[in-house]
């Protein structure tokens, strides 16, 4: 009898589980609290909305890393993962795509006479007039040596894991999450100092969607690899079995990859010849 119930193959049927019914219902209620925030309504149906899901998240990541302590997690179930991982950055790179489309089309035809709506936000010229912009060469600098250095930094960790060095490991990703935050916080004060505003021009708009939205992905990446940190110094993750910590690697990568971009097509080359605030 217990020959007939013992497990003959590398991979992971999973127990029967709550969070994607909850999960779905939070993300629910979240959604339709958003709207009804938005059109003047109180905010605490969104804030029920979002503290399900928060805690959906919690909950259900809990119950993968207890899997993996306890064996289910076999190199067929870890390489599937790493597939999932693979595809939900391919996911997030074509919502990148999506801001980046809104930023080169107001941006490489500003005066395009068949849309005669984008002519009049735009003046005819890129960025539109009256628009005072960044000075790329100081702070979003600053923060594109902030995010390289973090990527070194996150790089170090995976190896020093790899090589069974914890106290490298600890350090690593210390010194990554500090970065994050220096980051946002630099992202943050350059926000509150914008000389235009998300809803004052299209350059605005497309601008604050774009690297707002990179921001977002900095706070849940930094908070990814806050959870490591605290895994880690439980004695969490081993040489052979560290999905966790390489997805939250993973995501921090291209979170850098991405700034990049946006560094020098938005910051540079989408300003240039325009009027550099001065604070």
């Amino acid at each position: 009898m217990a020959d007939a119930h013992a497990k003959h193959h590398d991979y992971h049927l999973v127990d029967p589980s709550p969070w994607p019914v909850v999960g779905s219902i939070g993300a629910f209620v979240l959604a339709i609290g958003a709207v009804n925030w938005m059109h003047g309504s109180s905010s605490w149906v969104m804030l029920i909305g979002f503290a399900i899901v928060f805690y959906t998240m919690f909950a259900w990541w809990r119950d993968v890393i207890r899997e993996a302590r306890r064996g289910d997690h076999t190199p067929v179930v870890q390489l599937h993962l790493r597939y999932g991982m693979i595809l939900f950055i391919a996911s997030e790179v074509m919502f990148f795509v999506a801001w980046f489309w809104a930023f080169f089309d107001a941006s490489l035809f500003p005066g395009d006479t068949v849309q005669a709506a984008r002519a009049e936000f735009t003046g005819g010229h890129w960025p539109p007039q009256g628009v005072e912009v960044f000075d790329p060469w100081h702070l979003p600098l600053i923060n594109t040596l902030i995010l390289l250095t973090s990527g070194t930094t996150v790089t170090w960790a995976h190896h020093a894991l790899l090589h069974d060095d914890r106290k490298g490991l600890v350090q690593g990703l210390a010194l990554t999450v500090a970065l994050g935050l220096i980051f946002t916080a630099v992202q943050a004060y350059e926000y509150a100092h914008a000389a235009f505003s998300f809803g004052g021009s299209i350059y605005g708009a497309t601008f604050f969607m774009a690297t707002g939205f990179h921001g977002f992905h900095v706070i849940v990446g930094t908070i990814f690899l806050i959870v490591c940190l605290l895994r880690a110094m439980k004695g969490d993750f081993t040489p052979k079995q560290h999905f966790g910590f390489e997805a939250a690697a993973w995501y921090w990568h291209f979170v850098d990859v991405v700034w990049i971009f946006l560094f020098f097509s938005i910051y540079i080359w989408g300003s240039a010849g325009a009027t550099i605030a001065v604070h």
